[in-house]
């Protein structure tokens, strides 16, 4: 369900989870990451004692996230509620993206033979425990919490800066979009909605072109560098304070579409690009776009 070819779907939860914003941090971080990190996450993993109960708590927690599965028929108000916060993956679907996808250059030989160095699992258990501990926040208690990212911190303050965010050869329009967004006003609110509730009505050819913009990406290896921009562009809504409402009722949608196009601008048919851009650049202009 959730994996970086598919980074617009985990954007899509995170955008909508009280503790979305940080996972996309850890993500991010995670992706920066390179084999002389893995010894300074390994050595400040707690050893299974600590670690066992907080697994127990968070595989508690996990079946008290929102899900479709307790709507009402009879009570339209609150599925509403649940189709706005529920999730579309879960928590073993964040854990494997993290495992076998941003980590996996850390993974020796394939197939069932593929296996991780002690370091390298030890290294990616700590990113577990700090996501999961973000993903999981309006369900887990702040003592958990604390406990299961009290190691990825830790870290943080020994890791080297790490190398920049790379958001590929668009870098420039990928920024300034996302640096619009987090300054978005009011009226620009307005105007976001009220483009989202356009695209919803008109969305024929909106899915094909996501597709497009995604093979894209995994055709020139910029897999990776997408699903970089989409986190961005989940902090990037939080700091903007777009409503809950709105994030699920296409205005994520837009922008994970603009987001992806741009990131593969050079390689998309301008029918494709002008499908993606389009309703964001009637939102806020085109001063973004470059």
């Amino acid at each position: 369900m959730y994996s970086l070819v598919s980074a617009p779907v985990l954007g899509f939860d995170l955008t909508r989870l009280k503790g979305g914003s940080a996972t996309a941090e850890v993500l991010l971080r995670a992706l920066r990451l390179s084999s002389g990190d893995l010894p300074t996450l390994a050595e400040r993993l707690p050893d299974e004692g600590v670690r066992g109960p907080l697994w127990v708590e968070v595989e508690s927690a996990a079946r008290r996230l929102p899900s479709l599965k307790a709507m009402k028929p009879d009570d339209p108000a609150s599925s509403l509620a649940l189709v706005e916060r529920a999730p579309i993956g879960s928590v073993d679907a964040l854990l494997t993206c993290l495992r076998y996808d941003v980590m996996a250059w850390t993974w020796q030989g394939s197939g069932r033979d593929a296996a991780q160095t002690e370091t390298a699992a030890s290294a990616t258990a700590l990113l577990c425990d700090a996501a999961v501990a973000s993903y999981l926040r309006e369900v887990l208690d702040e003592q958990t919490r604390r406990m299961l990212g009290a190691g990825w911190v830790s870290a943080l303050r020994k890791l080297p800066a790490g190398k920049p965010i790379d958001l590929g050869p668009h870098h420039y329009a990928v920024s300034a979009l996302l640096d619009r967004l987090r300054s978005l006003s009011a009226n620009d609110l307005a105007r976001l909605t009220s483009s989202a509730a356009d695209a919803r009505r008109s969305a024929g050819g909106w899915s094909p072109a996501v597709h497009s913009a995604s093979w894209a990406a995994y055709l020139s290896d910029r897999v990776r560098t997408a699903a970089a921009a989409q986190m961005l562009l989940v902090q990037a809504i939080d700091i903007a304070s777009i409503p809950l409402a709105e994030r699920a009722g296409g205005v994520w949608n837009m922008l994970s579409g603009a987001v992806q196009a741009l990131v593969v601008r050079d390689l998309l048919d301008t029918a494709t690009a002008h499908r993606l851009l389009s309703p964001v650049i009637a939102a806020l202009g085109p001063a973004w776009l470059g």
